[in-house]
């Protein structure tokens, strides 16, 4: 008798189907290895095969025929998040979504795109005329505008535009339900709460409308400063000097950027370093402030040098626990709000070289906060926890990046929204099953 895949594959047999083993282990996974307790929990997590669906069609297929032989689908961008979000913790289908690549429009301030989309090449696009994303992670070169999305939730950007969920951020969302005769739905609004940051736990999504930011002659630069605590007060001096456009601030206590091996000739041994991109008009403004705070500037690219190379975003956001990892793989990371320096020094004070404090400042409810990676070299999950909780202690947030569950990882609350959402959209629960608590909790 044919299996249930058996079945699938000849009944999708004019889809691209993978099934080859290795390239199958490849496409099951993420970067969740910059998790030492993730990867003793998923290292050995695989699909059965990958689908690669070409347009919206396909996907109703894949969504049909995998609905009725009950096999379960998981949704995967690039697979550049960093907590197992597309790892298929129950075997089946990997739906890939990079070859639904096509931008459907750009328009001033707003623009509408497949879900496969890679966010560089698409900034390439949106800049010819004057507009670019609001927000990128540090994979940005890779990333998938869907993969970030339905993963992701701040980035380059975050200091003008706060988080994805913020409203306005997202405007709408196509995606194709699970059902037994699957549905194409549009949410728009507020209704793309359902979606969003939800690990494609409730629906594929195929298309997405997004709001932009406007272009500006972004230069990158790199300033150094004598000690941690004042390289922070430039960054949120930075960041709430109103008149100077920018797009990142990123901060590092030494020897974080020892572990930049490409800049070491721009990063001092035992100094503090500031990671910046700002518009390149502004670099004047820019250079007042950095002298009110004694810090130097080694390093400068202009807009048209930084179309070419590495971008200095490569070293911020999570691409510095890369980086570390490199140098010393027992490097782990947190992933903390401070909402104030107050809160970043006193934890710098109390925790002294055994964390290496990462700032990267962002929008959050109407004002620039730090919030950050903080770096750490990982002994074992009971003092991993015990810093968690002596950082929520002393008042600051933890989004914690040692979890595969949805719920635990943010808010650590159930969104009875995405819940109810999924119940419609996904009554089997196939839909990368085990990531969302709420799910498995209500049904017992």
């Amino acid at each position: 008798m044919k299996s249930n895949y058996q079945n699938l594959i000849e009944e999708l047999a004019h889809l691209e189907i993978i099934t080859d083993p290795g390239q199958v282990a490849k496409l099951s996974l993420d970067y969740y290895h910059f998790s030492p307790i993730l990867e003793a929990q998923l290292q050995d997590k695989r699909a059965d095969l990958v689908i690669r669906p070409h347009n919206s069609q396909e996907v109703i297929d894949i969504a049909k025929t995998c609905v009725k032989y009950q096999i379960p689908l998981t949704v995967r961008g690039a697979g550049t998040g960093n907590y197992g979000q597309c790892v298929p913790l129950q075997g089946g289908v990997i739906l890939d979504t990079t070859k639904l690549t096509k931008i459907i429009s750009i328009e001033p301030g707003t623009a509408r795109v497949e879900a496969g989309v890679k966010m560089a090449f698409f900034d390439k696009q949106a800049r010819a005329i004057g507009w670019e994303l609001r927000m990128a992670p540090s994979t940005y070169r890779t990333a998938t505008i869907g993969g970030f999305i339905g993963g992701g939730s701040v980035g380059m950007g975050s200091i003008n535009y706060g988080q994805l969920k913020d409203r306005g951020n997202l405007q709408a969302v196509q995606l194709v339900t699970l059902e037994t005769e699957p549905k194409i739905i549009e949410l728009r609004g507020d209704e793309v709460e359902k979606v969003n940051h939800a690990y494609g736990t409730n629906g594929i999504i195929t298309e997405l409308e997004i709001a932009l930011a406007p272009c500006y002659p972004w230069a990158e630069f790199i300033v150094t400063f004598a000690d941690f605590l004042t390289a922070a007060k430039f960054g949120q001096a930075l960041s709430d000097s109103d008149g100077i456009v920018k797009k990142m601030v990123s901060v590092h206590s030494w020897p974080i950027p020892a572990y930049f091996t490409a800049l070491k000739d721009y990063l001092p041994t035992g100094k503090a370093a500031v990671l910046l991109i700002v518009s390149d008009s502004d670099r004047v403004a820019l250079e007042s402030l950095i002298k009110e705070y004694n810090g130097e500037l080694t390093y400068y690219k202009t807009p048209e040098e930084t179309q070419k190379g590495n971008s200095i975003l490569e070293f911020t956001w999570n691409h510095t626990t890369l980086h570390a990892r490199s140098c010393n793989p027992k490097i782990t990371y947190l992933q903390a709000f401070y909402f104030n320096l107050a809160t970043v020094e006193k934890l710098y004070n109390y925790f002294g070289e055994e964390i290496m404090m990462h700032l990267e400042f962002l929008r959050f409810q109407g004002k620039v906060i730090p919030a950050g990676l903080p770096l750490l070299e990982f002994t074992t999950e009971t003092r991993l926890n015990e810093i968690i909780a002596i950082y929520e202690q002393q008042g600051a947030a933890i989004a914690n990046p040692h979890t595969y569950i949805m719920e635990d990882g943010g808010s650590r609350q159930i969104n009875p929204l995405q819940l109810e959402f999924k119940q419609l959209v996904d009554p089997y629960g196939l839909n990368n099953p085990g990531k969302m608590r709420a799910w498995v909790e209500a049904r017992g």
